[in-house]
């Protein structure tokens, strides 16, 4: 209310109802613009009543207790919004992919190429598709012992496998799981009880990017971040040299695991191809791809090496921030009740 309060000051809207762009980063069965029911949470979230309900409803009632008089006249995902305002800004981004605390990717389809589609085809023939791809599962992924653990003991077992393979809640963990392996089977790291190696993720993305980032000649911040955030302390050289190839091993996996999937959607689209001069920009929104430089390389570099020298010139990824609530805007204003 407070918020609204302030921002209320607008000459253009006297006396007009204020609206909203509701960005719900979780799958969601929509079936208007601005109605849809919550599929299933992810990330760790666990709401049981609110799972098959309408959240834009459940939002507005949220609102009017308040006191705030406000209609949302547009429900997307974050994905969809980092596809919204990239493209807003630049007419070759066709695909938007969430790389942060989750993961996912929204591309444009053409709309007779939608079998579930029902009804009347959108005048402009095409239509965003949310392939929720942190749900993805295959025979074809590369799961350890550790991915298995690790699924096996969060929220949402057998759910969002991929998403637990490359998303950056989940890579320092899977980092933890392999050190706690080691721990169990030599001393290199003391006595585990000693440590907080037991402890479900307490090691975070951010930590292992600082370490997987240390230039400095004894790895300092490895042996800081080892201690100050496992309690283990008193590690040669070689052992952080060990944990930093950890890290890299497992980013680099997660960063070609989600090249591998841009690729597929834009092969799907029949783009990338030797020979196809049309420009192809992902736009990008996320931490992990944000923050954390090696794995911004690796993907880059993964791309070049799926795609090909020649192809692979005509594709970009480009960083768009905050492009779930910029897209949220924008998709609010183009369905504007005021609009003539």
């Amino acid at each position: 209310p407070s918020f609204v309060a302030d921002e209320g000051h607008n000459k253009v809207l006297d006396g007009k109802q204020r609206e909203l762009g509701f960005t719900f980063s979780f799958p969601v069965r929509q079936s208007s613009i601005a109605s849809g029911t919550l599929i299933k949470w992810t990330k760790a979230f666990a709401v049981d009543d609110a799972v098959g309900e309408d959240v834009v409803a459940e939002l507005q009632t949220a609102m009017e207790k308040q006191g705030v008089d406000m209609r949302v006249s547009a429900l997307i995902n974050d994905t969809v919004g980092t596809l919204a305002a990239g493209s807003y800004n630049d007419e070759d981004v066709v695909i938007g992919v969430i790389l942060g605390t989750g993961s996912n990717a929204a591309y444009v389809e053409k709309a007779n190429a939608i079998p579930k589609l029902e009804g009347e085809l959108p005048k402009s023939g095409n239509m965003v598709i949310n392939t929720e791809w942190g749900n993805f599962s295959s025979s074809c992924l590369p799961i350890t012992e550790y991915d298995q653990a690790l699924d096996k003991e969060s929220l949402n077992p057998r759910e969002q496998i991929f998403e637990k393979l490359i998303s950056g809640m989940y890579l320092g963990d899977i980092v933890r799981r392999v050190l706690l392996k080691i721990a169990s089977q030599s001393s290199i790291f003391g006595p585990i009880k000693h440590t907080r190696l037991k402890t479900r993720l307490i090691l975070r993305t951010p930590d292992i990017s600082a370490m997987h980032h240390d230039e400095t000649p004894d790895l300092r911040i490895v042996a800081e971040t080892l201690a100050e955030t496992l309690k283990i302390k008193d590690t040669s050289l070689e052992t952080r040299k060990m944990v930093v190839e950890i890290c890299d091993i497992v980013t680099s996996r997660s960063a070609r695991l989600a090249a591998a999937g841009i690729v597929g959607i834009i092969r799907k689209i029949g783009r990338g191809t030797p020979g196809d001069k049309r420009k192809t920009v992902i736009a990008i929104d996320g931490g992990l791809f944000e923050h954390y430089a090696k794995f911004r390389q690796c993907l880059e570099s993964t791309l070049v090496e799926l795609l090909g020298e020649e192809a692979s010139e005509f594709v970009a990824v480009k960083l768009t921030k905050d492009g779930s609530g910029l897209g949220a805007a924008l998709i609010a204003a183009a369905h504007s009740q005021y609009l003539n």
